[in-house]
């Protein structure tokens, strides 16, 4: 195969035409070739081209600082319309979409990358994941400004069921990201935190006559990349750019360690543990619904503080944590790393990771608490005119057989532990648990129908779904019933006959005791068997 092309960061911009369809992979600062977005904004600063472009992206974008990922497509008249996962780690472009700036539409990150393959088979794509959420256009079809009109979604019936059908389009240029590029184009990920979906990007590019450029650390002589550890062949690459290096950070917040590339394996021996907290208070109760070799999926901020949980008790052995980006085993990182894994097992294509999602691969998840309301709604996607976008929320969320929802009871509630009382020192800003959510990101009528469990965890209190309506279980001991929970809802739940004590032993600052639960549930079954 011929040697490709070797180009500066302006000459890929200028690849673009007006009125053009961008798509780049991302995961925050992670397989995001940001070098090429930097190159995109020296050009349009320059000749006020390429005018009204599309751009799509999947998953989190930039680092949370201001001038980082999408904030580089900020000029007026460079881009028209949005189609994202998520965009809420970009400040600027936060506020230039609640300013109603662009066209935005935010799909659930696993449609993208599956969507992409169905573009590059020239196949419609077809998917449930979305119905009875904002995604859905009975709701809001994923439009996520005032002016963004066009419905791109469709409802269609097949066999007496509903799907949800995203449109045929064509991609212009696509941006991918790797480690190394040999000179006839083939892409490593050594250095990566994931293999995301660059391939299935590369391929719907490639099928849709458009141009693929890929930004990578390092140029390799040709056939000197071990093919089995390609990710994107050469035939799929037109263009090569070597990045600068401060555009091509690993994670948000580190710009290269081999232990998060998994090229090394990070020592356990002397982790310290968590600190007690309210926060790992939830995380332990969330983690008393770990399973036996169960497949779990843990989400950012507090439901990641369970791998840790899990660490200390020495239970790691017992389940194998997934993420979505396609990662298997070992610890998620956590923080601006959030995305990758130490000590992992397998990573596949988050395609195909999403495949596994979708079809109830799951056994549990546990994933944030933005607002409840009392038919089990969550709502994670849109706090007044912020709209930070799903993630794979939805496709997780829809699809997992038990769910865990964590969270503060009230907004910026504060509380710490006096002789193994919950004590309350600060009832919050407002609260989490109200009459209607402003907008659906998890369904609650459509966990019912599908006879998903879903527990909603606190610091103070857990509920559940029961009978399509939420339904208090279980009080943290020293918490008073009125004064702590009912007032500070705006509806009134259902109240089990049987309402119990959290586990007073998770209020201690130190537990021993998940080792225990979870084996208890492995003789369960034994006994079932």
């Amino acid at each position: 195969m011929a040697e490709k092309p070797v180009i500066s960061r302006i000459e890929a911009a200028k690849l673009l035409k007006d009125g053009d369809t961008l798509a780049t992979a991302t995961f925050g600062l992670g397989g995001l070739p940001e070098d090429l977005l930097v190159g995109l904004k020296e050009r349009y600063e320059e000749e006020q081209h390429p005018k009204e472009i599309s751009i799509m992206w999947s998953c989190g974008i930039g680092n949370n600082q201001p001038g980082r990922g999408a904030d580089h497509l900020l000029a007026d008249g460079l881009v028209k319309r949005i189609i994202a996962g998520h965009v809420g780690s970009s400040p600027g472009m936060v506020q230039a979409i609640v300013d109603n700036k662009y066209e935005t539409y935010l799909f659930p990150q696993g449609v993208f990358t599956q969507w992409y393959r169905a573009i590059a088979g020239k196949k419609p794509y077809l998917t449930q994941v979305g119905l009875q959420t904002f995604v859905d256009p009975r709701l809001d079809g994923a439009k996520s400004t005032p002016k963004t009109t066009e419905e791109l979604i469709k409802v269609v019936n097949i066999d007496d069921r509903d799907w949800l059908q995203f449109p045929q389009m064509d991609i212009d240029v696509a941006f991918i990201r790797g480690t190394t590029a040999d000179v006839n184009g083939n892409i490593s990920v050594e250095h990566e935190t994931c293999k995301l979906e660059q391939l299935e990007l590369a391929m719907a590019t490639h099928n849709s006559g458009g141009v693929v450029v890929a930004q990578v650390k390092y140029l390799a002589e040709g056939k000197s990349i071990d093919p089995k550890s390609i990710l994107v062949p050469g035939g799929l690459v037109d263009y090569i750019v070597v990045a600068d290096p401060e555009y091509h950070y690993q994670t948000m917040g580190t710009f290269y360690s081999p232990e998060i590339s998994n090229q090394v394996r990070k020592s356990v021996k002397d982790a310290k543990p968590v600190k007690f907290s309210t926060r790992k208070i939830i995380a332990r109760r969330a983690a008393m619904e770990l399973k036996p070799q169960s497949i779990v999926n843990l989400g950012i901020g507090t439901p990641d503080m369970v791998a840790h949980v899990a660490q200390e008790e020495g239970v790691n052995d017992e389940y194998q944590v997934t993420l979505e980006m396609g990662i298997w085993g070992g610890t998620p990182t956590g923080g601006l790393d959030f995305g990758g894994s130490y000590n992992s097992d397998a990573q596949i294509p988050m395609a195909n990771q999403f495949d596994f999602y979708d079809g109830g691969g799951l056994d549990l998840a546990v994933l944030g608490i933005g607002e409840i309301d009392q038919y089990g709604n969550n709502n994670v996607t849109k706090f007044g005119p912020k709209v930070p976008g799903p993630g794979g929320f939805i496709n997780i969320s829809q699809n997992t057989k038990d769910i865990v929802f964590v969270g503060t009871f009230t907004i910026g509630s504060k509380a710490h532990v006096e002789d193994g009382k919950l004590v309350i020192t600060d009832q919050g800003k407002g609260p989490k648990f109200v009459k209607q959510v402003e907008q659906v990101s998890f369904s609650g009528k459509y966990a019912a129908e599908n006879e998903q469990r879903v527990l909603y965890v606190t610091e103070r209190a857990v509920f559940d779904l029961y009978q399509g309506q939420i339904r208090l279980i279980e009080l943290a001991p020293g918490v008073d019933l009125q004064k702590d929970i009912l007032d500070l809802m705006e509806f009134e739940p259902l109240i089990a006959e049987d309402l119990k004590e959290m586990n007073p032993d998770i209020f201690k600052e130190e537990w021993g005791g998940l080792k225990e639960i979870i084996q208890a549930k492995k003789l369960q079954e034994e006994e079932i068997i």
